[in-house]
């Protein structure tokens, strides 16, 4: 029999065990041993099966409770832990103190560094803040993204970027960044895998109570639930409940629209991640994007948290969020121009996919519905709202509503995620600015790092503990500002060893349970299943394969040659033993059809003992492949990985990396780390042909290097040169790999700046800012080089003075005619950009010099510019010039996307090339 109505009893704890509830609530227990500690006391046997302190509680037997209220020695570890975690969440950390560092330095600059009475009238006239008015860091950040993973207990991520959103949120928790977290709240989160009997993936969706979950309400004061709604056409209304869940000290806000005000099609919006058609889509991403910004308002109305002044969009999906903060400033009365300038200021955005199809694109129509009059930002014409995510530029699609497009032109500033992924960002996104290399295109790079107390084993970190302190080892995983753990380097052999083995060991144990459960589910006998027993070897080197699967990541990459990888699983002095596990997108029959060849490989009784796909990846899971697994295999192809973080979090447990050079790897892989897998990516071979070399690279590693590496034994019997990779992968690779590291120079060098700029673009400055770029686009096809010449001949024999050959260290004195039309000399910059140049005579490393005027206005509105040109490097040598927009408060001379270079005859007259 089925209830009619479902509702959540929750304990009543004794007065000695209050504390519990609170530390339930805060999620802190998923990465702080102590606490996990204390709950799996308070019932080993509910603890292992619940996983979840909430749970936990709502089961354990009210004799229990009592018997743990009498417990002395229970209650003072409880008092501690409450303790504890009082004092992480109210004192002091590294951004206050980060903070407080910066603002007695400003104070100290201000003091020496007084500007005199000139200069303040001049930023007067011009309505120009102070620079001094734009110190210090933001008050408060808020973290957009479609998914959160921050523990297996709240399933609302899918894959690499959840997994790094909750990674983001409690690196900042430690770091003490004012960070609020903003997503959705999916009733059936992501999906749970299993297999059928001949390998087929299968979904299921448990339906997700959020009263079951650790989450609370978010309540209007008379105790009402906080409402966020969103128009929709037809006056329909999509309403959401907001829930919080406590990451430490960040709160994390998910909207529901799971609520009875809401008709059937809107309450199925927040039903599962990443599921639906476009409008489904589409409407999800508005609830994240407008909903979430009305979201946090709320949230800092009720509970007086500072409102943000930088907003992070992780990926395009929250991309709206822009258009609703620039919805907000219009109806405050600034112009949308304006208002567009004052929000941009405040804008980050990080991109995390290298390939056009990974990005969220809307038809223009459906967009157009959602929006206007009738339906959501009725203050902001339509049209003004389309042009911003249009594909208005060469190779782009015009009835195309492009997510990440729109991103990049709300936001001040913007992030790839790995050093090769920014370089691939600039290229691919180089259409928006027009004229500029990809090398200049405003998208720089911070690297993705891993949470270390989430992800490294607790027999790792006691490791560590022993050797310099559970404190400084806790301070030296969070904050990640030390750039190397030499403390490691004297753990003996011995111990390093002994631990890689209870680690194999662990895993080992693991899968053989879930093979076990996950045979079950396939109709398997228990009688029939006896050899799961013998299910790998603790004492065989043990590969790792764990990630979603579409096809880019070549999950079948390791069967392109199953006789070769037979004998590898099974040679007789020095075998492999490979653990796979991947969830395919529900709608991607492809990835399905590559998980199916990849288990009936494994189904093989030949090899069935050395190689298992586990279902059902999560969390949970990867905790024991990262830290049981001896080499971590990551084969996608190059360039397709943005960053790729499971590596480092296997590194973080003394895991060897066998990678293609790809993401993160590319960028710090040296040989004490890992192996290079060699890639094939030239453009004359085809699919099929570099799978096959690469494979075949793969095969070669592992016979020749990685295997022979393992098994060989120095005079004390142990793997010396295998140990001391691991040491190193530990002492010099850990440290980089932090979230903490990632975080901090998120603050530094991207939420700093837009806090900043935040503050100087008032109204005022904004309406200034854009009255002027309107001024300057309309001018702009007015503005030309006219004549480039050196100092000593006319520019006509320009190249003949100069000969075919210059010295090192010689100076060229630049001359340049400029028209400007209806600008200034304060509207431009004019550069030289001098070089080397490459076959086909294009400037690489360019370095720009800038030139000033010398004469006003000829005859013809002409000015000419002059500057020295200095030949700093030897080899192939050019230069040419260039004019570009300028004001003091652009983020940088590309952000109009407007360049005038001189034409083809002027540039060959001057003698643009040298040689």
């Amino acid at each position: 029999m089925k209830a009619i109505r479902r509702f959540t009893v929750r304990p009543v704890l004794p007065a000695p065990l209050a504390p519990l509830a609170e530390l339930a609530r805060n999620l802190r227990w998923s990465w702080h041993s102590g606490t996990r500690d204390l709950f799996r006391d308070v019932d080993p046997v509910l603890w292992d099966a619940a996983g979840d302190p909430v749970r936990l509680l709502g089961s354990v037997p009210p004799a229990r409770l009592a018997e743990l209220a009498a417990d002395d020695d229970f209650v003072r570890r409880l008092g501690e832990c409450a303790a504890d975690l009082h004092a992480y969440v109210t004192g002091p950390r590294w951004y206050q103190e980060h903070q407080e560092h910066q603002e007695r330095h400003e104070h100290r600059e201000r003091h020496e560094h007084q500007e005199d009475q000139e200069d303040r009238e001049d930023r007067d006239r011009q309505g120009r803040p102070d620079a001094a008015s734009g110190g210090g860091l933001p008050a408060a950040v808020a973290y957009f993204s479609p998914e959160f993973g921050i523990t297996a207990a709240l399933p609302q991520y899918s894959g690499g970027l959840g997994i790094l959103a909750g990674d983001h949120l409690k690196a900042a928790s430690d770091l003490g960044v004012p960070l609020i977290g903003v997503g959705l709240l999916y009733r059936h989160g992501y999906f749970r895998q299993s297999l059928t009997r001949d390998g087929w993936q299968q979904e299921h969706y448990p339906v997700l109570d959020p009263n079951e979950l650790p989450l609370t309400l978010l309540r209007e004061p008379d105790g009402t639930p906080a409402l966020v709604r969103i128009a929709l056409p037809g006056h329909r209304a999509l309403r959401a409940h907001v829930w919080q869940a406590q990451v430490g000290r960040v709160p994390l806000l998910l909207l529901d629209s799971d609520v009875e005000e809401n008709d059937p099609g809107a309450r199925e919006v927040t039903d599962r991640l990443y599921g639906g058609g476009s409008e489904h889509r589409l409407l999800q991403e508005m609830l994240l994007g407008i909903g979430g910004v009305r979201a946090v308002r709320a949230y800092c109305r009720l509970t007086g948290h500072p409102e943000p002044e930088v907003f992070h969009t992780n990926e395009g999906h929250a991309g709206f969020l822009g258009l609703e903060r620039v919805h907000e400033r219009v109806r405050e009365g600034l112009a949308f121009d304006a208002a567009l300038e004052a929000v941009r200021a405040g804008t980050v955005f990080t991109t995390h996919t290298p390939v056009p199809a990974g990005i969220d694109r809307f038809d223009r129509e459906l967009v157009a519905h959602h929006f206007g009059p009738e339906a959501e930002l009725p203050h902001i014409d339509v049209e003004l709202i389309l042009r911003l995510g249009m594909e208005t530029y060469p190779g782009g699609e015009p009835n195309l509503f492009n997510m990440a497009v729109m991103g990049l032109r709300l936001a001040r500033g913007a992030n790839g995620v790995s050093t090769l992924h920014g370089r691939v960002s600039r290229e691919m996104f180089q259409g928006l600015w027009p004229g500029f290399d990809p090398e200049e295109v405003p998208i720089t790079s911070v690297t993705n790092g891993v949470h270390a107390p989430t992800w490294v084993a607790p027999e790792v970190f006691r490791c560590g503990a022993g050797r310099i302190g559970a404190g400084r080892t806790d301070q030296a995983l969070s904050v990640g500002d030390d750039e190397r753990w030499d403390a490691v380097a004297g753990i003996p052999d011995g111990d390093i060893w002994l631990l890689r083995r209870e680690l194999r060991a662990q895993l080992v144990y693991e899968v053989r349970r879930r093979l076990h459960v996950s045979w079950r589910q396939r109709g398997a006998a228990t009688a029939e299943l006896g050899w799961i027993d013998e299910v790998l070897d603790p004492d065989v080197l043990t590969i790792g394969f764990a990630r979603r699967v579409p096809a880019y990541k070549r999950l079948t990459l390791m069967l392109r040659d199953r006789d070769r990888l037979m004998e590898l699983l099974t040679h007789p002095d020095r075998p492999v033993q490979i653990v796979v596990a991947g969830k395919a997108h529900p709608a991607d029959d492809g990835g399905k059809r590559l998980i199916q060849d990849l288990v009936r490989f494994t189904d093989d009784p030949r090899v069935r003992h050395r190689i298992v796909f586990l279902p059902d990846y999560g969390m949970a899971m990867a905790r024991k492949l990262y830290a049981g697994c001896d080499v971590w295999l990551n084969n996608p192809l190059r360039p397709l990985e943005a960053c790729g973080t499971s590596g480092m979090k296997a590194a973080l447990n003394g895991c060897l990396n066998l990678s293609v050079l790809d993401g993160w790897w590319d960028e710090w892989f040296e040989p004490d780390f890992g192996w290079a897998i060699p890639t094939a990516d030239g453009t004359a071979t085809d699919e099929h042909r570099r799978d096959d070399l690469e494979a075949a690279a793969l095969y070669d590693l592992l016979e020749r290097r990685v295997a022979p590496r393992f098994y060989e034994h120095g005079p004390e019997g142990l793997p010396d040169r295998w140990i001391e990779m691991v040491r190193r992968t530990l002492t010099r690779l850990g440290p980089k790999v932090l979230a903490g590291r990632m975080v901090r120079e998120y603050v530094e060098r991207l939420y700093a700046p837009a806090a900043r700029a935040h503050r100087m673009l008032d109204a005022d400055a904004a309406t200034a800012l854009a009255a002027w770029k309107s001024r300057v686009r309309a001018a702009w096809p007015r503005v030309a080089v006219d004549h480039v010449e050196t100092a000593t001949t006319a520019a006509t024999a320009g190249t003949a003075a100069l000969g075919a050959t210059a010295e090192l260290g010689a100076t060229v004195a630049l001359r340049v005619r400029v028209r400007l039309g209806e600008l200034t000399p304060d509207d431009v910059e004019v550069q030289a950009l001098a070089g080397r140049v490459d076959p086909e005579d294009r400037i690489t490393d360019a370095t720009p010099v800038p030139l000033k005027p010398t004469s006003g206005p000829d005859g013809e509105g002409a000015l000419l510019y002059e500057g020295p040109l200095t030949l700093d490097r030897t080899g192939p040598f050019g230069y040419t010039v260039r004019v570009l927009p300028a004001h003091r408060l652009l983020s940088g001379p590309t952000e109009l996307g407007l360049v005038t270079l001189p034409s083809e005859a002027t540039g060959e007259a001057a003698g643009v090339l040298m040689r």
